[in-house]
């Protein structure tokens, strides 16, 4: 019995497909089969279900795929404490990130990142919030960068930075000749939101008294902020955006973005570990990249703003 076995059972518990699984290892379908294969034969069980179209874990599959992975998660503590100790800054660091977040954030610091530090291997992974603390907890990545929201404290926090929102409206809105958006004037405007779940919508909801936004017919609770920015751009209705967008908009596109009125909603984006975190000679260079590469009126809250 090996870890290494132990690794091909939990990754095909969870992929339920062979050829997946491999992938995911780094080996062949053939090479992965056999080792499984090979515990089987040594435990004198069988721990998958094979079929032509998946593939399923038997209950002694369940049973040992839940010990390998607190197996593998010991062998994963065991090298951090190591790495640690000797204030190693490479290695695979693995971080979750809101939808909301990513693509305006992670192109300003992540090639910089890998110049200045080429032996971080940065695993990045899109997650809602409730996702990040959930796999904070189970220990399935290192960090999150999230929202700071009720409900977080059970894990450790360092704020990056405060990002306002910023209304992005289209030419045939009545408020586009407005150079700022007053909250009471969304009620009545045809709003593109992102759906529940999504703490960029709840918070904007709260912020703006959209409590009715969900039941009205005027309102799309699916989609992308992208998705909703290019409905905008065609002549319908109005969306948000996050201020560290402002920079990848072209100049037409800036035309539609107005930014709200006294007070101004910010959120409070902030770094997420667990309370038992160990790397924290390479969380510090990430977040100091991070940091280093926020534009400096971002980094603090002034008398105008609010935190939402």
């Amino acid at each position: 019995m090996t870890l290494q076995q132990m690794q091909y059972v939990t990754a095909v518990c969870r992929m339920q497909h062979f050829a997946k699984a491999a992938k995911e290892c780094g080996v062949t379908q053939p090479t992965l089969s056999a080792m499984i294969r090979k515990l089987e034969d040594e435990l004198g069980v069988s721990l998958f279900e094979r079929s032509s179209q998946r593939v399923e874990p038997t209950r002694a599959g369940r049973l040992v795929a839940e010990q390998a992975q607190a197996m593998l998660k010991c062998e994963r503590r065991i090298k951090e404490i190591i790495a640690e100790e000797q204030h190693s800054l490479t290695g695979t660091f693995r971080l979750g990130i809101l939808p909301t977040i990513a693509p305006y954030l992670l192109p300003r610091f992540m090639p910089r990142l890998y110049y200045s530090h080429p032996g971080i291997n940065l695993q990045v992974t899109e997650m809602k919030t409730a996702q990040i603390t959930e796999a904070l907890v189970h220990g399935d990545i290192d960090a999150g960068i999230a929202v700071n929201i009720d409900g977080l404290h059970n894990l450790r926090h360092r704020v990056l930075f405060y990002e306002q929102f910023i209304a992005y409206v289209s030419r045939g809105s009545l408020l586009f000749d407005r150079s700022r958006i007053v909250a009471s004037d969304l009620r009545h405007e045809q709003l593109w939101l992102l759906d529940e779940g999504h703490c960029f919508r709840d918070q904007l909801v709260k912020f703006c008294n959209l409590k009715s936004a969900g039941m009205s017919k005027t309102n799309y609770l699916l989609g992308s902020i992208e998705t909703f920015m290019r409905m905008v751009e065609s002549g319908q209705g109005i969306t948000f955006i996050p201020e560290l967008a402002l920079e990848q908009l072209t100049g037409q596109q800036k035309e539609l973005a107005r930014p709200f009125g006294l007070p101004i909603p910010v959120r409070e984006v902030v770094m997420l570990t667990a309370k038992n975190f160990l790397r924290k000679s390479l969380l510090d260079v990430i977040t100091s990249a991070i940091i280093g590469n926020i534009p400096e009126r971002m980094l603090r809250m002034n008398n105008t703003e609010q935190r939402i």
